[in-house]
């Protein structure tokens, strides 16, 4: 039962640090273009970061979090591997928090899940074809972040072209609102979803091994079928979970995160109202596909690559792509360097 307690505090305290670490996603350019004061801003995002339970809820279901769950395949699951993966993706986060690297929380999960999988039971405990298509995304997210950002502006460019920029400014600065509060939304669904299926997965664990007689009334799935099939359907999970989950993200999105602020809304490209609107609206449109495609996928790249589109119509210099590259390359090692961490996470508990 310690084992289950300490993966539900660490999940949810990985969701604080999601919140404070990705707030920037969503408000970065909403601050920079002076439309709301930083405080204000955050304030915001997290409001919207809790509507998107109710969305979740009612709407759009928990496709990410039924995929998280198979990360690690189902009967190589045990407590101490999502321990192990819990704590290697808050130890990169926090690491990446500090040196102002906005790296992906989602991806740093994933890494360390299958590290601590792979140091106990091989490459055989890792369920590929999920990881995979999660990789594949890395890629293909930010893709379609560019190219949505890059249509977008040119779009609205075209049907704006004869506005006084002065008066666009005005209903662009007034529109980033919309566009900032869907963007937070798509973060909440995105985000939160992956520590409500790790925390599934480990009331699965648990029921597998011990019989989920021995659970709380408080940790009990809200459907129980067998333990083999619990895990696969979110439903197998206190319907407390999400509630907390994205409440926690909602309480770190409001404790800011001001040096990945200053990245995003400054250092990739200029921008201003007109194209904070649109960088947001295709970071929403990106993460509103790939939560009812089920993919987790990092909010940091997808946002960035939707500000590199937006800045790529001007001029494809007036994107600092030395900037861009550094951010690239945190995306590429973000997998492997948690999955050593994971992986020695792992070991030193079981020397301990």
């Amino acid at each position: 039962m310690g084992y289950l307690i300490t993966i539900i505090l660490l999940a949810i305290a990985f969701d604080f640090i999601n919140g404070f670490h990705d707030s920037a996603n969503s408000i970065a350019t909403v601050v920079s273009t002076k439309v709301l004061k930083p405080v204000v801003a955050v304030v915001w995002a997290a409001f919207f970061n809790f509507v998107a339970f109710f969305i979740a809820e009612y709407l759009l279901g928990f496709n990410i979090a039924n995929t998280v769950q198979r990360v690690v395949e189902a009967e190589w699951v045990t407590l101490p591997i999502i321990i192990a993966g819990l704590a290697a993706a808050i130890i990169w986060s926090l690491l990446t928090w500090w040196r102002g690297i906005p790296s992906s929380s989602s991806h740093t999960l994933i890494g360390g899940l299958m590290g601590a999988a792979i140091c106990s039971k091989g490459i055989a405990a890792v369920h590929w074809s999920t990881v995979g298509m999660i990789c594949l995304f890395i890629i293909v997210a930010p893709l379609i972040g560019f190219i949505a950002g890059n249509i977008i502006t040119v779009f609205l460019y075209w049907c704006f072209r004869r506005v006084k920029p002065h008066k666009a400014d005005v209903w662009f600065k007034r529109l980033q609102l919309v566009s900032s509060a869907c963007l937070s939304i798509g973060h909440g669904l995105n985000d939160s979803q992956k520590e409500i299926g790790v925390i599934a997965c480990a009331l699965t664990a648990f029921g597998a091994k011990y019989g989920f007689e021995h659970l709380p009334t408080w940790l009990l799935p809200d459907t129980v079928t067998c333990a083999g099939e619990i895990g696969h359907n979110f439903t197998g999970a206190p319907s407390w979970i999400p509630i907390a989950c994205i409440t926690a993200i909602a309480i770190g999105t409001m404790s800011g995160g001001w040096k990945i602020i200053k990245t995003m809304g400054n250092k990739i490209t200029k921008i201003t109202p007109y194209e904070g609107f649109c960088s947001q609206a295709a970071g929403a449109i990106t993460l509103f596909v790939t939560q009812n495609l089920g993919i987790p996928v990092s909010t940091t790249h997808v946002i960035s690559g939707s500000i590199m589109g937006v800045g790529s119509v001007k001029r494809m210099n007036a994107v600092r792509w030395g900037v861009s590259i550094d951010l690239v390359t945190a995306w590429i090692i973000t997998i492997p360097v948690s999955a050593m961490i994971g992986a020695l996470v792992y070991g030193i508990m079981m020397i301990g």
